[in-house]
């Protein structure tokens, strides 16, 4: 990859931050289910993390790819996976359409104050009996005069508890399967809207995650983002660019752990000599070194075909489900390798466990891209 000494330079930035701003705050932030957002972006917006690639007249950086790149690999390396999460929703979750599709006045509204760190914002798809089956959403959009009426609910939804706006995939005509749903902005602070709960998870605990209601909620129509009724369209363009962001993430992940790993087993010495000493344990490690690094290369590959201007859709459906399957492999092994010690609470290798997990659910499931890979491949009828 083309890497130049400023992008060297902003991993150093990054990776300071993350050590110096992140991890010291992880159990506190575990405990209290929670991380304080606005103060956390509004200090990443300073140092140009947020709005990389965006449009400098909105606030963003103008810069190439390499950086989202480079920002997502650094923040995977953090003591938890919550705050990357909330960050890739923030960066590359729910701001890609607005970006893209919006008008000058949304931009002006909504994107440029979340690129300022002043607004913290949540993208809401998945629904109760909604998740991998996007075309299945029923929270409705009804036209009255210039404002839609929004009637349903949103389950997953990350930020949710401390966000000031929503980027909401609801149905606006009576087009069935993906037909007729837009995109509509939906500040938080309208009536009607409500977190009904905050949801109690396996990991990801500092992450707020909400059950969230419509009930006769009413925004402009002129809070649709692009056209109406290529909602779905401009959604799965915007799950390509979050699958390529967990991507990245998990390769951050993933080598920061097995640093951590190599550091214990050389010092761990068992039957006259370091857990490092013995064959079986250095080559699985060596064997899970080599898979991550074939997966930082094929998203290195992955980045170079965004940045020609190709379809990445084929490269980010095989990183994220290659992600998903080697980042739970890692956790389960340097659990493993940790022996009892890894199981308990206090140990790092718990939570790595636990927060990796949903890197198979997540963004679209296993399954899910399999799926999508079979249709491309024709394996599907």
């Amino acid at each position: 990859m083309p890497f130049t000494e400023e992008h060297h330079h902003f991993r150093r930035v990054v990776r300071e931050f993350v050590e110096r701003e992140i991890n010291p705050h992880v159990d506190d932030w575990e405990a209290k289910g929670m991380m304080p957002l606005h103060d956390l972006f509004a200090r990443m917006a300073q140092l140009g993390f947020l709005g990389l690639e965006y449009d400098p007249a909105y606030g963003g950086q103008g810069a190439d790819h390499l950086f989202t790149v480079i920002l997502a690999e650094e923040f995977g390396r953090a003591d938890h996976g919550s705050i990357g999460m909330a960050l890739g929703v923030q960066v590359d979750m729910a701001t890609p359409a607005l970006h893209r599709f919006g008008s000058d006045e949304l931009k002006r509204r909504f994107l440029a104050p979340t690129l300022r760190g002043e607004m913290v914002c949540s993208i809401a798809v998945t629904e109760p009996d909604a998740g991998s089956d996007v075309a299945a959403i029923r929270t409705r959009a009804v036209r009255d005069g210039d404002e839609w009426v929004i009637n349903g609910s949103k389950t997953f939804i990350t930020n949710s508890l401390q966000a000031d706006w929503i980027c909401l995939l609801a149905r606006t005509s009576d087009e069935g399967g993906y037909r007729g749903m837009s995109q509509i902005i939906v500040p938080t602070d309208v009536p009607g809207f409500e977190v009904s709960k905050k949801l109690d998870k396996l990991g990801m605990r500092a992450s707020d995650t909400g059950l969230l209601t419509f009930t006769d909620v009413r925004v402009p129509v002129a809070n649709t983002i692009g056209e109406i009724g290529r909602g779905f369209q401009q959604q799965m363009a915007q799950f390509v660019l979050e699958r390529m962001w967990a991507a990245y993430g998990a390769v951050g992940a993933c080598e920061r752990a097995l640093e951590r790993t190599r550091e214990y087993l050389g010092q761990r010495v068992v039957f006259g000599r370091p857990l490092l000493g013995h064959e079986y344990v250095s080559y699985r490690l060596a064997e899970l070194v080599a898979q991550v690094d074939l997966l930082k290369h094929y998203n290195y590959a992955a980045a170079e075909a965004y940045m020609r201007g190709e379809d990445p859709t084929r490269f980010a459906t095989i990183a994220k489900l290659t992600a998903g399957r080697l980042t739970r492999e890692v956790a389960d092994w340097v659990l493993q390798f940790h022996g009892g010690t890894g199981y308990l609470e206090e140990t790092w290798t718990a939570r790595f466990l636990r927060d990796q997990r949903l890197g198979s659910i997540g963004g679209g499931s296993d399954e899910t891209m399999l799926q999508v890979l079979a249709r491309m491949d024709g394996f599907w009828v």
